[in-house]
């Protein structure tokens, strides 16, 4: 594998994780709706950074989720729970960002945040076996 897609699989697992920090912050300062999305491009960067390794990059979010679930999921290196999980991230992230009426439950955020949380570490332990 060439350097530069390791160097960029690297930044993008750290961008990941600076994403994940600001979603803790902003969750434990009750600031959900921007908590739900951090937590949601925390996991899209971890899942960036595994495509980075087949020299894979998408300007859409549903390019990049539909190449991970096809490449990394039905063939069973990550597991069916974690489509689950892509989903709803995208699903929360969504309605916070784009419904003037939704409001985004500390326990609802909370959940999401977990759900990246394990999201990202699994990358992270699938990535440094690469």
């Amino acid at each position: 594998m060439p350097d530069v897609l390791k160097d960029l699989s690297t930044a993008r697992i750290e961008r990941s994780r600076d994403c994940l920090r600001e979603a803790k912050l902003l969750l434990d300062n009750g600031e959900y709706r921007g908590a739900a999305n951090r937590a949601y491009y925390a996991a899209f960067h971890a899942l960036r950074a595994v495509l980075a390794l087949d020299d894979f990059d998408s300007k859409k979010h549903s390019g990049i989720i539909s190449k991970f679930r096809e490449t990394y999921i039905k063939t069973g290196r990550f597991t069916p729970e974690m489509s689950d999980t892509i989903s709803s991230l995208f699903r929360i992230r969504s309605a916070s960002d784009y419904d003037d009426f939704y409001i985004a439950s500390k326990a609802d955020v909370e959940a999401q945040y977990q759900r990246a949380e394990k999201l990202v570490a699994e990358i992270e332990r699938y990535l440094s076996e690469k």
